[in-house]
């Protein structure tokens, strides 16, 4: 992410911190930097803070209860009493500051809503589906498999290395939040569609990336919006699901195995969760999906 001279020092390093040591996605570091620069500048103007060692707890209320009448909502607050949390939590291990004023900050209760995803008669409709001739149309294809197949995030799949892929053994090595490292199984005929891809990519590009594993047509590394497009466009074409996005596909990849037996704690791991109660909401689409396949079939429902 690049670095921004009109940031305070203060959140500055601490956003170097996520990119560098917690290995945030661009995406992630920048709500934070949102989140961070939008509270200090209301505490420098009300409270005259310039940086962490000033803030105390009431000054911190009084910015969330100014979010508060602007109608922010409850998962935006919670967002933002994370970001602080962290960000605190960091100058506390460092000796900067001797006592958190986030301390004594409660975060918003949040009704927890269901992650949406497409069925299963929908992920198969996409293998009928025109894809574009050439390595862009498999680059393509391969974007949808891998985000369907092995749960990965956006950020992960970007930055997927050719060298994360071990082709004789069938597994796939994703780099996850925090730096930490998950193994996935791919079935081999992707395994050998990937194997073929990197052959395919070195004949057909004048000088591809040979880091990255997906790269564009041009042959640079994928970008973000570059695969959000992708995707929104295929689901377009096979699914009414409101949203329609990698993400999308990651639930996806979690429900369906979930409903066809898979252990739970199995699925955290290929999820690359931190704890199961993030992955225990995917339970909930399948008891969904039990109780509308009931009340359809049973004679007393």
């Amino acid at each position: 992410m690049p670095a921004n001279a009109d940031l305070p020092p203060h959140i500055a390093e601490f956003l170097a911190y996520l990119q560098w040591e917690k290995r945030y996605s661009p995406h992630t570091i920048l709500s934070y930097q949102n989140d961070l620069s939008a509270c200090f500048t209301y505490l420098q103007t009300e409270y005259s803070v310039g940086g962490p060692g000033d803030v105390e707890s009431g000054f911190v209320r009084s910015w969330l209860a100014s979010m508060k009448e602007e109608g922010l909502t409850s998962r935006t607050l919670h967002r933002k009493i994370s970001a602080l949390k962290s960000y605190f939590k960091f100058y506390l291990r460092k000796g900067v500051i001797q006592r958190n004023p986030m301390a004594v900050i409660v975060s918003p209760k949040m009704n927890r809503r269901l992650p949406g995803f497409v069925g299963e008669k929908d992920i198969q409709a996409l293998r009928a589906v025109e894809f574009p001739p050439g390595l862009e149309g498999e680059t393509h294809r391969l974007i949808l498999a891998l985000f369907y197949l092995t749960g990965m995030r956006l950020s992960e799949l970007v930055q997927l290395k050719e060298s994360q892929v071990d082709v004789s053994k069938s597994l796939v090595k994703v780099l996850g939040k925090g730096n930490k490292e998950r193994v996935i199984p791919l079935d081999r005929v992707w395994m050998d569609r990937l194997q073929a891809y990197k052959e395919w990519k070195v004949r057909e590009l004048e000088t591809p990336d040979r880091t990255h594993l997906l790269v564009s047509p041009k042959g640079k590394p994928l970008y973000p919006k570059y695969v959000y497009r992708v995707v929104k466009h295929y689901l377009a074409l096979v699914t009414t699901t409101d949203k329609k996005s990698p993400h999308v596909l990651r639930h996806t990849f979690a429900t369906h195995l979930l409903e066809h037996g898979a252990d739970l704690n199995a699925v955290k791991e290929l999820l690359g969760h931190s704890s199961l109660a993030a992955t225990q909401v995917y339970t909930h689409n399948s008891i969904e999906k039990l109780k509308e396949t009931f009340s359809r079939a049973h004679p007393k429902a």
